[in-house]
């Protein structure tokens, strides 16, 4: 039996989730709710996607056919991705929870929102039977991967993170920075740091961030210590053994930055040019007896989507082994891991 599966939201991250659903054999969208009946609408029709919106009659004007409600979608769900704006989906809860329906919140909402803020390397088996799971945001998501995989190996002491946000997303065309570099926020830590925490509590992070005028990705910079000294080659291999993470010779195969790494998913044959695996890059990997340095992309429109087809599996515990559900995600999505060579 599959579970049946609502996207609340089908903006940057909804539409990548519901398409994700669509490619998995144990789970069905049912539909996904818009509030604007514009292009992304239409083109969601023409796929076959139902699509439910408490604005009925605008969309029946624009000759979109709706099934009903957002309340009449989560009715027929088991679980319900919420992917609405920042600190809208808190606003939902209440609905999911009236109607005994489990849901699935973004790293937009407060972490409060949920039982447990996930990350599938991570927690996974924090999240099994949970009724309210958080998907950590983009850069947390990221920064969880890469610590959680060294902590494993090696056992992480501490972590310096510098993070470079792209300034909006390609779609945001309203959003800037434009002709800036934004301290975003100009006090410190930013809040990744704390973000982190909510999954790796016990752990020594100061984050600080900035925001660019670029819509492609964003980057970290990482300073680290370990429990024991390693080499580079250490860190290469263990990482590049990781589900999710991909580590590439900028050197060796011409990247210089970010907009290579966006041509490079597109000559891929990526969907929307997604490349939801964070690119270790090789040639930044430096160690100093324990201590280590690292740079590292993250796309931030693709990032958490693996992640959460991956929660729907653990809150309703149709697969209660993590390694199992991330290798069956990976596998439908085409998602890597190793080291990337031209």
């Amino acid at each position: 039996m599959k579970v049946k599966v609502a996207v609340n939201g089908y903006g940057t991250i909804g539409k990548r989730i519901a398409n994700a659903v669509m490619l998995q054999d144990d789970m069905e969208l049912i539909g996904v709710s818009k509030v604007t009946p514009d292009f992304t609408a239409l083109l969601a029709q023409k796929r076959g996607i139902k699509i439910y919106t408490n604005k009925q009659k605008e969309f029946r004007e624009a000759g979109i056919e709706t099934q009903g409600n957002i309340e009449d979608m989560v009715k027929v769900a088991d679980v319900i991705i919420d992917a609405t704006p920042n600190g809208v989906g808190a606003t939902y809860k209440e609905l999911y929870k009236s109607n005994g329906k489990k849901a699935i919140f973004q790293g937009g909402e407060k972490a409060s929102v949920a039982e447990v803020s996930f990350n599938s390397l991570a927690n996974y088996k924090q999240a099994l039977g949970k009724s309210f799971v958080r998907v950590v945001s983009c850069n947390t998501t990221a920064l969880t991967r890469v610590i959680s995989t060294l902590d494993k190996s090696f056992g992480v002491t501490k972590i310096r993170a510098s993070i470079i946000r792209r300034g909006s997303d390609i779609n945001e065309v309203k959003k800037g920075p434009l002709d800036s570099i934004n301290f975003d926020p100009p006090k410190s830590p930013s809040h990744h740091a704390e973000d982190v925490k909510t999954i790796l509590p016990n752990l020594d992070i100061f984050s600080m961030a900035v925001a660019v005028p670029s819509p492609l990705m964003h980057v970290h910079v990482i300073y680290g210590e370990l429990r024991e000294k390693v080499k580079s080659d250490d860190i290469i291999e263990v990482l590049s053994s990781t589900n999710r993470i991909v580590t590439l010779s900028a050197e060796e195969m011409g990247i210089e930055g970010t907009g290579n790494l966006f041509e490079l998913a597109r000559e891929l044959g990526r969907h929307r040019s997604d490349m939801p695996e964070v690119i270790v890059i090789e040639d930044s990997i430096k160690t100093f007896g324990n201590e280590f340095s690292l740079i590292y992309t993250v796309h931030q429109e693709s990032i958490v989507v693996p992640e959460n087809i991956d929660a729907i599996r653990a809150i309703t515990g149709i697969e209660r082994d993590a390694i199992k559900s991330i290798e069956k995600t990976d596998k439908s999505l085409g998602i890597m891991k190793g080291k990337l060579k031209a």
